[in-house]
């Protein structure tokens, strides 16, 4: 147990009142992880709280105060949260309770939090106190609701994604009654904001086991209700993921595919670091897949011509309204964009690397060599794991090195001005038409007419003020240059 949190449970027991630590920092104790931080419970009222923390000489900062329970206590160079014994009572809202009634006992306490291995409490000696069945779920690996479960979403929308992301936090197996019971608090979803909503994916997107959240997510229909912002004083509706319900009915040819586009799409997740941009890439790259338009039928296999080019459209379209960044946004969608061309360069031995970089360079996607050779190395590592995803046993050591391959030869390609190897010559020469040589020099670097080094670009910033006739310019600046110096 940390240090500093016993000490505020020692003070606190020392004053008459009870106190323990509770929820996910007893759980990861008992998995034998290490907490990120540590939450308490006591039955000392905010103010008595603050008394306490006076009397120790601690911080205390009196955030919802006595309209939640909750405080914070600063020990240590720490920060805990510290909150009353208490049950919520719900109303319009669909993640913030309207407001709380004081509790006597930890037993009434634990009944309102969401699910059983996080309702678990432990005192400063390190005894875990469990009323609701916690520690046999944690045996179990399985998530469970504290009660009924339709009634703990029913209070908070919030904890049907919050159930997604323990499940891929955790890797834990879900309660079939606490799945089955999510439906009933869809109609909830509508009162819940796109930021938190977004944020519980993310979070879910980056655990250990994604995908068994994101199946969760997906099947039971929760990916495709929608939430809301608020834009100038009004509630907009935001779909939130219905672009990937078709993809469990989405069935595959063999031999290519051993699973269908879901499974499929689980298992490249699966195989795919803990990246946000990444993961995101991952979810998306065949969410086309199956669409009118897109799939087809040739010679009794199912096709799928142009997925990769549509998923990039949608995935930006998610991206955007779910208030990701331009930049990862941008970045995803050119993943998605370029899975199926980076495995027809891998593959077929066939098509122009460098013309391809080049193109690249040349389009707006891009901003420095540095970003290039970045997308280049994420889009290796996606087809790896699309490769992983379309048969386990794939070998993908080809895949990786042709991945190094490219990323070499991108390093040699120029994006932006920022990249080419110039030194004091070519400014000296140029002067305030310095910007004009280096664009035009940029383009001819791409090109493969010119090569990237400080000698060549300094005997054509030469070239190009004579040919556009300011070599002979009165200003010693536009003078010619000594290209060996």
């Amino acid at each position: 147990m940390n240090e500093a949190a016993r000490r505020i449970l020692t003070a606190l027991n020392g004053a008459g009142y009870e106190a323990y630590i509770v929820g996910g920092a007893v759980r990861d104790m008992l998995m034998k992880k290490r907490p990120h931080d540590y939450d308490i419970v006591t039955s000392a009222r905010p103010e008595e709280v603050a008394a306490v923390a006076a009397e120790q000489g601690w911080g205390y900062v009196d955030g919802k105060g006595l309209a939640f329970g909750v405080s914070r206590v600063i020990a240590g160079g720490e920060s805990f949260e510290v909150a009353a014994f208490r049950s919520e009572i719900y109303g319009t809202d669909s993640h913030r309770p309207e407001r709380i009634r004081y509790a006597s006992t930890l037993r009434e306490d634990v009944q309102r939090r969401d699910f059983t291995v996080n309702a678990l409490a432990m005192d400063k000696d390190g005894a875990v106190y469990d009323y609701v069945g916690g520690r046999k779920d944690i045996k179990k690996k399985r998530l469970a609701a504290v009660g009924d479960p339709a009634v703990r979403f029913r209070e908070d929308a919030l904890r049907l994604f919050r159930l997604c992301r323990f499940a891929g936090q955790l890797d834990f197996v879900t309660d079939k009654a606490t799945v089955y019971a999510m439906e009933k608090a869809f109609p909830r979803v509508a009162g819940l904001s796109v930021e938190r909503v977004v944020g519980e994916t993310e979070r879910l997107l980056v655990t250990p086991a994604a995908y068994k959240g994101l199946d969760i997510l997906v099947r039971s229909g929760l990916g495709s209700c929608s939430c809301r912002r608020k834009e100038k004083g009004v509630y907009r509706e935001v779909p939130i993921l219905p672009e990937l319900a078709h993809l469990p009915e989405t069935p595959q040819s063999r031999p290519y595919h051993v699973f269908d586009a879901w499974n499929h799409t689980l298992a490249v997740v699966a195989h795919t670091p803990a990246d946000l941009t990444l993961r995101y890439a991952a979810l998306f790259h065949d969410m086309a897949k199956g669409l009118p338009g897109i799939r087809g039928v040739k010679d009794g296999c199912y096709t799928d011509y142009g997925h990769d080019r549509e998923g990039a459209r949608l995935a930006a379209e998610v991206m955007r309204r779910w208030g990701c960044g331009k930049y990862m946004t941008a970045r995803v969608a050119w993943l998605v964009k370029t899975h199926m061309k980076f495995h027809y360069f891998a593959n077929t031995g066939q098509g122009d690397v460098n013309k391809w970089l080049r193109r690249e360079a040349l389009g707006k996607a891009f901003h420095t060599t540095k970003d290039l050779v970045e997308a280049v190395r994420q889009a290796a590592v996606l087809a790896a794991a699309d490769a992983k995803g379309c048969r386990p046993d794939s070998d993908t050591g080809g895949t990786e090195s042709f991945g190094e391959y490219m990323a070499q030869a991108a390093a040699a390609m120029p994006v932006g001005t920022k990249d080419l190897d110039y030194d004091r010559r070519v400014p000296t020469c140029c002067g305030c038409r310095t910007g004009d040589f280096l664009r035009d020099f940029l383009r001819r670097v791409q090109n493969g007419h010119a090569h990237n080094d400080a000698d060549t670009c300094a005997a054509a910033a030469y070239k190009w003020m004579k040919r556009h006739g300011l070599a002979e310019d009165a200003n010693d600046k536009y003078k010619k240059v000594d290209t060996k110096e």
